[in-house]
């Protein structure tokens, strides 16, 4: 009876991890949201670099009416210039993400936890596609209870 219930467990763990692993029509749906992603936050840089570039201009070419004169105006213009400093460079991390994830994509590694090594499940990748952890591996790390194997 013992080699019975050996030889069940085996079949279970491998019916698991063969649900759990994605299929190419997953894989290519992934992808396919990666790239959406990807093209998205390209355009949203693009857009914040024209408009820091076009004030920038403005400020250089000397042009009075858009010079602040109160001091809070200054403050204003700090605080956007700084507001988009921040907002591009977590969009270029997310970008960082989004290319690690389209790599490990080809490597076949996408979708496998990088701390556990089991698989992540759809609905965290359909959610965050460029996910690297499962949720409970990230609650781990935010709890400081693991540590991210970089």
């Amino acid at each position: 009876m013992v080699e019975k219930r050996k030889k069940t467990t085996k079949t279970n763990d491998t019916e698991q991890t063969s649900k759990a692993r994605l299929s190419v029509a997953d894989v290519e749906r992934f992808k396919a949201l990666l790239l959406q992603k990807r093209r998205e936050i390209m355009g949203n840089m693009s857009e914040i670099e024209g408009e820091a570039l076009r004030k920038s201009r403005l400020d250089a070419s000397g042009d009075l009416s858009s010079m602040p004169i109160h001091m809070a105006d200054l403050g204003t213009d700090n605080f956007e210039q700084e507001f988009s400093l921040e907002l591009m460079d977590s969009e270029r991390r997310l970008l960082v993400e989004i290319e690690d994830a389209l790599h490990r994509l080809q490597a076949g590694t996408y979708g496998i936890c990088e701390g556990t090594g089991k698989p992540i499940a759809k609905a965290r990748l359909e959610a965050q596609p460029w996910a690297r952890y499962s949720v409970e591996y990230a609650r781990m790390l935010e709890e400081g209870r693991a540590s991210a194997g970089e």
